[in-house]
């Protein structure tokens, strides 16, 4: 049973930052890509950003693009997700998820078959 675990949430200032990292149980090379969500109170989970494991390429939603930056660590087997410039619309769990499946949009929840527990962040003004 794959496990994903999030480190990193808190409570930080506006303007602050935080790094979230999720780290994985096994080997990542079977995976096409990991991905960050979050969910804030009385909304939809949404997606936030993603990097396809053997490439590294990133995939950001526009409302964190040039704020927020996800990379990864093959020999830690380990996501990250560092967040700059935060805001209190920032404020929600954010969730790690892994994905086996190559085809749909880097953005589709439905196409993540492991999920992190999640862990709050929470920016105050």
């Amino acid at each position: 049973q794959v496990q994903l675990v999030e480190s990193g949430g808190g409570l930080v200032q506006a303007g602050g930052s935080l790094r979230l990292s999720c780290a994985a149980s096994e080997r990542t090379f079977r995976w096409y890509a990991m991905g960050w969500f979050r969910q804030a109170p009385g909304k939809d989970r949404e997606f936030v950003a993603a990097i396809r494991w053997s490439s590294g390429s990133t995939t950001y939603v526009d409302s964190v693009e040039g704020r927020f930056t996800v990379s990864r660590d093959n020999a830690k087997n380990t996501v990250y997700l560092q967040m700059n410039s935060l805001k209190p619309e920032d404020t929600a769990v954010y969730y790690c998820a892994a994905r086996t499946i190559t085809t749909a949009a880097m953005a589709s929840l439905r196409a993540y078959n492991y999920w992190g527990q999640g862990t709050q962040v929470t920016v105050s003004s």
